[in-house]
């Protein structure tokens, strides 16, 4: 199986001593968001976990605790954007970050990270120009650490046109020429550009429109085989394989105003300052009134090794 850790949060930047202490206990509980009493028990084992999946801004605060997790399967995304402080308030600098980076590629290996630029937008500050040589700039320092830069463009959801009112999207001679440049500057350094959630409006422009998280891409990290159980996307334009995600959502302190899983500054404070990195939960402790149930949880090995050229 795949164990998610961030489509809900980011946990290697804000909790990974609470990660490392699952680790060490062998399991975690996860409270279902749709459900709040209903909660899920995943045993964390290399045994049954075949990849260990990670979506970070910020890999740092987990970096001194990568022996826990030396014999698990690994991919990790990062995302490193252009966007200052006035768009993403508790990022770190981006120089720290892509040093953060080669280190974590040194660590995992090539086809175990993946560099993420998204959501992309357009404003009088982020124009296309600028889009276009921040991405070459930062490619350049990135190139030998990945094969691999995921992209997309800002979806206007509620929660983001109420914290960020001034976005708007994205028009598709836009992204058509985007695509093309990063594209081109891919090839330049040997990065491959991919498509999340984007259809294959892209695909005509060299841009692989396959899925950034698909069974394909996390069998090349772990040179071996998976026979997953086939599991139709929520999202018809997604072709990754999701779930199993141990997150919460309304955690992530980056603040970010175009975040996707966060509400709103005010309920994010107030839930952080639930989280207890000894409780098996991420936010909060166990009630009374929970019910728990194991997670259905096998192993996809097929003992099948890939070989990656």
């Amino acid at each position: 199986m795949i164990l998610h850790t961030g489509l809900r949060t980011d946990i290697p930047a804000f909790y990974a001593e609470w990660f490392a202490n699952r680790l060490r206990d062998g399991f975690v509980l996860v409270r279902n968001p749709y459900n709040p009493l209903q909660v899920t028990k995943y045993i964390i084992s290399p045994d049954i976990v075949d990849v260990i999946s990670f979506c970070t801004k910020n890999p740092i605060p987990f970096l001194p605790y990568m022996n826990l997790i030396k014999e698990y399967g690994q991919y990790w995304f990062v995302t490193i954007t252009p966007y200052g402080k006035e768009i993403e308030p508790c990022v770190p600098e981006k120089e720290k970050m892509i040093e953060a980076f080669r280190e974590l590629s040194e660590k995992v290996g090539l086809n175990a990270v993946a560099w993420r630029y998204d959501p992309i937008f357009i404003s009088d500050v982020y124009t296309v120009k600028q889009h276009i040589e921040a991405f070459e700039e930062m490619a350049a320092k990135l190139a030998g650490y990945t094969k691999t830069c995921v992209i997309s463009f800002i979806d206007l959801y509620q929660k983001v046109l109420r914290n960020f009112p001034e976005v708007r999207e994205v028009r598709k001679e836009d992204r058509i020429c985007l695509a093309k440049e990063f594209v081109r500057i891919g090839e330049k350094y040997d990065i491959t550009i991919k498509a999340c959630a984007e259809g294959t409006e892209l695909e005509a422009y060299g841009v692989d429109c396959n899925g950034c998280m698909t069974l394909s891409i996390f069998e090349k990290a772990i040179d071996c085989s998976l026979k997953a159980p086939k599991v139709k996307s929520a999202r018809s334009e997604c072709a990754c394989l999701l779930g199993s995600d141990i997150g919460a959502y309304n955690t992530c302190g980056h603040l970010c105003r175009y975040c996707y899983a966060n509400y709103d500054k005010e309920t994010v404070i107030r839930n952080r300052k639930l989280h207890d990195p000894k409780s098996p939960l991420l936010l909060g402790t166990l009630h009374a009134c929970d019910v728990i149930h194991d997670a259905k949880q096998v192993s996809w090995k097929d003992g099948q090794m890939r070989l990656n050229f």
